[in-house]
């Protein structure tokens, strides 16, 4: 049992040490090498965070594993991010940047993460049934973060109405972040149907299966910590070389070097026929990046000599307003806790759709869009609206760790 368990940990360790020596050594290679390097170790990271995710199971709720697994996942973004927010206190040209950064991250997240999330669940349960599943069904326990998620998305609209985010807004969030935490760990431990090396570990005895896991929690997030910045501006020096332009750099190739951890992790769930989990787990990220993450960059940004408030220019409120309304869409087609392989196949298309439309009005044309179809998926769900944004203040039900597949094929007749 031991060895089945220590040859994975041991090849993911040892991708992880050229990236850590380069990071610490102070050298400094071409781009397209510190690429490679810290892409790797970011990638090795992201395995052991999904081992440990799905064994801490056995001893805390599924919903605070999946919450600890997005924070630690999404901290590239949080460093990138607040760096900027602190640096624009004193130089104001970085308020564009930060608010990029974090636009450009939440709808990769949710245009192409979700998408491609659910087209992988949905693929690969019909090449194991033999049988069409046009919709990933999640269970009632997910009701609880899409709850959060939606009462922060339709206060999120309250930043590009008024132009900027004040503290006591970031101050708001932020409490909202700690309820969400709180919430989740409030729903009891199941039995979670595991495989590979986090089964090994669940069959650890109590006390060195507790302390395994906080070691493995601990060593992901430091090789990500330490390897997204520099994975990103080797990211960035790549795509500077190539010509593209620096804007779309910080708000398209950084956010996809920080958000590659929770990709990573996601898209194993989801191979292992663990949809559920891997949207549970972008569902997650989104919640702390509108509420954590917002609420910390008006801090942020007074702490590095900025006002109470960290104030917009027009193109980042249409950015928000476009971040906005997508994440509406999302949450929308969701309620009745049904992915329909449509829904993915629209976020996919309309988040393709930004690059191909860039300008001023392509912008509101699409929010318009995007606002159309959140507003018919809303109709069409309404008798979900208000168990939706009731179920962050009830007792979360216990969710249930049976066969995912068998679920997702009752929705396929």
């Amino acid at each position: 049992m031991v060895s089945k368990l220590v040859r994975p940990l041991a090849l993911c360790v040892a991708l992880t040490v050229p990236a850590l020596v380069l990071r610490f050594s102070g050298l400094a290679p071409a781009p397209v090498v510190s690429l490679l390097l810290f892409g790797m170790a970011v990638v090795a990271a992201s395995f052991v965070l999904a081992w440990a995710a799905e064994a801490a199971q056995v001893d805390i709720s599924g919903g605070l594993a999946i919450a600890i697994l997005a924070v630690i996942a999404v901290l590239p973004e949080y460093a990138v991010d607040l760096y900027f927010a602190y640096t624009a206190g004193s130089n104001p040209d970085y308020v564009a940047y930060a608010a990029a950064n974090m636009t450009g991250s939440n709808r990769l997240l949710l245009g192409l993460g979700w998408s491609v999330v659910v087209l992988i669940t949905l693929a690969l349960a019909k090449r194991r049934s033999g049988k069409t599943v046009r919709a990933l069904v999640l269970d009632s326990g997910y009701r609880v973060e899409l709850g959060f998620l939606a009462i922060a998305s339709v206060v999120a609209f309250l930043i590009p109405a008024t132009g900027q985010i004040p503290l006591l807004l970031g101050f708001a969030l932020l409490g909202f972040f700690v309820f969400y935490l709180w919430k989740v760990s409030r729903a009891e431990a199941g039995e979670p149907h595991l495989v590979g090396p986090a089964a090994t570990i669940a069959q650890l005895p109590k006390r060195g299966r507790r302390t395994l896991v906080v070691g493995l929690f601990v060593f992901a997030a430091v090789v990500i910590v330490a390897c997204a910045e520099p994975f990103a501006h080797a990211l960035i020096a790549t795509g500077t070389q190539l010509g593209i332009d620096q804007f779309l750099l910080v708000q398209w190739l950084a956010p996809l070097a920080s958000e590659a951890p929770e990709f990573i992790v996601a898209i194993l769930f989801a191979v292992r026929g663990k949809g559920a989990d891997a949207i549970g787990t972008l569902i997650s990220s989104k919640v702390n990046q509108w509420t954590l993450l917002v609420g910390s960059l008006p801090l942020a940004y007074l702490a590095g000599g900025g006002g109470a408030a960290l104030h917009l220019d027009a193109r980042q409120v249409e950015e928000f307003l476009l971040t906005a309304t997508q994440t509406l869409l999302g949450v929308a087609a969701l309620l009745a806790l049904r992915f329909p392989r449509w829904a993915a196949w629209t976020l996919l298309a309309l988040f393709a759709a930004q690059f191909a439309l860039p300008g001023h009005t392509a912008r509101y044309v699409l929010c318009g869009i995007y606002a159309v179809l959140a507003l018919a998926a809303l109709v069409r769900n309404r008798r979900h609206i208000l168990p939706t944004l009731a179920a962050p203040f009830r007792r979360p039900p216990d969710r249930t760790r049976g066969d995912e597949h068998e679920q997702m094929l009752t929705s396929s007749r």
